[in-house]
């Protein structure tokens, strides 16, 4: 009874075991692949290759191999890789990208499924899209200009030829550009001239601008100044004929009364002053008016 009871018990452990190596769980953000005595397995319908999403599966025991691969984004630090510019001038580019598998099993028969070896052919990629990138751009271009268009250009190149290991990546992060010793004294002396000239020709844009405004307000003022002088001449003209025409009309009216308000008029502008002195005959017609008076007071 013992023995047979032993027997079931190594029987039921044998079973179980041999369960738990038919069962296998893919968790979370992971996919797998299934190799037969080191094959990839196949689906025989489609003749594809079996890949496995998360959940629990089952296998082949003794003869299978599960590899399972993390599918969820990653992220690739590159620290100072060289290129050159344009002028074949070295700069040293600091970066990171965002990536993940696309294609499993393209991945697996790129790679052989090591991440080390991923991550030196996406590096690789990756440098090359950099260079290709840099080198059609100038000094002053990679250091000054947009550098979001350059990210832009370079992820998708960068996508572009990471695709035949079956990866894709997302994002292509520029963190710094370190340029030399010579060449960074070489851009900012550059800079630092190129911009001299941009102030000084924008200082005497706005010089020649002043002095045109200053020009055209002397021009006004000196156009406004004479056609004030010309209106108001034209106006003293205009007073000196109507007063004319009122002195007329005055004389035609009563010409004595005309000449006797003249001669007041005379008399009062001569005689403003105490010490006013005129050397004149007694019998001037500019004293008549004094001698008709004599001669009634008389």
């Amino acid at each position: 009874m013992s023995a047979r009871l032993t027997a079931l018990l190594i029987l039921i452990i044998a079973l179980l075991i041999l369960a738990s190596s038919a069962l296998f769980t893919v968790q979370q953000g992971q996919n797998a692949l299934v190799l037969r005595l080191g094959q990839l397995q196949v689906s025989r319908s489609s003749g594809d290759v079996v890949v496995y999403k998360p959940g629990l599966h089952i296998k082949i025991p003794f003869i299978t191999q599960v590899r399972k691969f993390d599918v969820r984004f990653q992220t690739l630090q590159v620290d100072s890789s060289r290129s050159y510019t344009a002028e074949q001038k070295s700069v040293l580019v600091d970066y990171y990208a965002k990536w993940k598998i696309d294609d499993l099993p393209l991945y697996y028969k790129r790679t052989g499924g090591v991440p080390g070896r991923a991550s030196t052919l996406l590096t690789q990629k990756i440098n090359n899209a950099l260079k290709a990138a840099f080198g059609k751009r100038t000094i002053q271009e990679v250091v000054t200009d947009d550098r979001l268009s350059l990210m832009k250009i370079l992820m998708s190149k960068a996508d572009e030829s990471a695709e035949p290991l079956g990866i894709k990546v997302v994002d292509v992060r520029i963190q710094g550009i370190e340029l030399p010793r010579e060449v960074r004294e070489s851009v900012y002396n550059r800079m630092s001239t190129e911009r001299e000239q941009v102030a000084t020709k924008h200082r005497s844009q706005g010089k020649a601008q002043a002095e045109k405004i200053r020009a055209s307000a002397d021009a006004h003022v000196v156009v406004s100044i004479a056609e004030a002088k010309s209106q108001a001449q034209e106006t003293r003209a205009e007073g000196d004929q109507q007063a004319a025409n009122i002195y007329l009309k005055a004389y035609n009216k009563d010409s004595a009364f005309y000449a006797f308000y003249q001669s007041l008029q005379a008399y009062q502008s001569v005689f403003h002053g105490d010490n006013s002195i005129m050397l004149l005959t007694p019998q001037s017609d500019f004293f008549k008016y004094f001698k008709s008076t004599l001669k009634k007071t008389a």
